[in-house]
């Protein structure tokens, strides 16, 4: 008789589990039957990865949602963007306005003053060469007072260069020219002292060095001196344009936080039904405080500053120019005589004495800008010194076809006498003349100085009081959200 099969007895605990194949034995855990897989559970897991480490950036974003979850994180939050509004508003409208006070006062005590400089030293060492020139046709005695004339233009065209030397920035186009006109200058006074030592023994020669010494003066000097007077006056520009634009990011940036206490005010309406919070209203108070002195005091600044452009420097530059013409004028009418005849240019097929067509255009250029002046001149002040200029270039015109009518029929010292004489002479006129023009440029001077100075003071006190305001504003700002705070403790 066939037994049937006997199960296999289970294995006893801690005895030996035969290994399935392919699969390791564990102790303590019954192998899988042959023939089957292991459960899911039973089989081994991969280690896991590390979690990656969030940045100090990531967490903080994820407490900030959090705290805004609740109504005193957000009360934080809002706390914290109020304050970080009205500082902003303070740190921009404190730079802004410094800055722009800095220009104007630029305006005032440095690129004004050496812009007049530098038309100063222009006039200077053209009033130089024609003192020169007239002390020369006086003959080998030179009047004294002539001489006194030329020292004092020539000490004054060496101190501006001085001046203009120490404010000039190192490196700069500016200082170059000063350099090149400071090397110039002694060259120009030894041309000069060989001529009057010439003329002094009756020598032509003396003639030549005279035309020398104006021709280095014309084509090196003065157009050296024109250079920096030019860039003076680019240079009193640009702080002008500093000093003149709205400062818009401070106000944007003003109105911005108003609007920031506004909402933040409403909402603490809506939510609690109190009219006021006086934190909330101290902090705009002081915004509102700070926005009208930033808006109202930049705009008076600004219009004393454009009315000291308009008619303060316009006024100058025309008067310099205007100066400067009548001294070339006046050394070529000189030099006309010194050369007699021996420069000549040709134009359009005429021939002409050089320093005759140079006068005509320097007294066209005279004419044109007397009648400028005038027109921009605004008071009576201004405008009685540039007219009496006009009648006196009227007469110089008249007395010098005169004296030319003289020299080109031959009779030389009528000419003569008619330039440099005792009485009734050219050189009357043209000291009349520069007299009138240097009143004019003392009046529209005097202008500028009242305009640009309120200008600068519509401006004092800003950065310090935008400053202060600012931190008042901050710390109302807090108080008022720190009021509501404290009913949730």
């Amino acid at each position: 008789m066939t037994h049937p099969p006997q199960s296999a007895a289970p294995p006893i605990a801690g005895s030996a589990v035969p290994a399935t194949p392919g699969i390791p034995a564990q102790p303590g855990r019954p192998a899988p039957a042959p023939g089957h897989a292991p459960h899911p559970s039973h089989a081994p897991q991969p280690p896991r990865a590390p979690r990656p480490r969030r940045t100090a950036f990531a967490e903080g974003a994820e407490k900030l949602r959090a705290a805004a979850t609740t109504e005193p994180g957000r009360l934080r939050l809002i706390g914290a963007v109020l304050a970080l509004l009205v500082v902003a508003f303070g740190a921009v409208t404190a730079w802004q306005s410094s800055e722009r006070a800095a220009a104007a006062d630029d305006v005032l005590h440095r690129s004004q003053p050496l812009s007049s400089g530098a038309a100063d030293i222009y006039r200077s060492l053209a009033d130089a060469n024609t003192v020169a020139s007239s002390g020369f046709l006086a003959g080998g005695q030179e009047p004294a007072s002539t001489r006194d004339r030329y020292e004092k233009d020539i000490s004054a065209a060496a101190s501006g260069l001085v001046t203009a030397a120490a404010n000039a920035e190192p490196g700069s186009a500016s200082e170059a020219t000063i350099a090149r006109l400071n090397r110039l200058l002694p060259e120009y006074k030894g041309l000069i002292e060989r001529a009057r030592t010439y003329n002094r023994q009756g020598y032509p020669v003396g003639g030549a060095y005279l035309r020398y010494a104006n021709e280095k003066m014309q084509s090196e000097m003065l157009p050296a001196a024109e250079d920096l007077y030019t860039k003076e006056n680019a240079r009193l520009d640009a702080d002008y344009g500093d000093a003149t634009p709205y400062p818009w990011a401070a106000i944007a940036l003003g109105v911005l936080t108003l609007a920031g206490l506004g909402w933040a005010q409403r909402r603490d309406y809506l939510r609690t039904n109190r009219v006021l919070n006086h934190g909330l209203v101290g902090a705009g108070c002081a915004t509102v405080v700070a926005l009208l002195w930033l808006t109202v005091g930049h705009t008076v600044a600004r219009s004393e500053l454009t009315g000291s452009y308009d008619h303060g420097i316009r006024s100058l530059t025309v008067l310099h120019d205007a100066r400067i013409a009548s001294l070339k004028a006046r050394g070529n009418e000189n030099l006309s005589l010194v050369a007699r005849g021996a420069e000549t240019v040709t134009v359009g097929g005429k021939q002409y004495d050089t320093y005759y067509y140079d006068f005509d255009k320097d007294m066209t250029v005279l004419g044109k800008g007397l009648a400028r002046a005038e027109r921009l001149a605004d008071d009576s002040g201004g405008t009685a010194p540039v007219k009496s200029a006009e009648a006196g270039t009227a007469l110089w015109k008249q007395r010098h076809s005169a004296a030319r009518a003289e020299d080109e029929n031959g009779d030389y010292q009528q000419a003569l006498d008619k330039v440099i004489g005792a009485k009734g002479t050219t050189g009357e006129c043209f000291d009349g003349v520069d007299s009138d023009l240097a009143r004019a440029i003392g009046h529209e001077q005097a202008e500028f100085q009242r305009a640009a100075t309120s200008g600068r003071d519509a401006m004092t006190g800003l950065p310090v009081g935008a400053a202060a305001l600012a931190v008042l504003g901050a710390a109302g700002a807090l108080a008022g959200i720190g009021r509501r705070l404290s009913e949730y403790r």
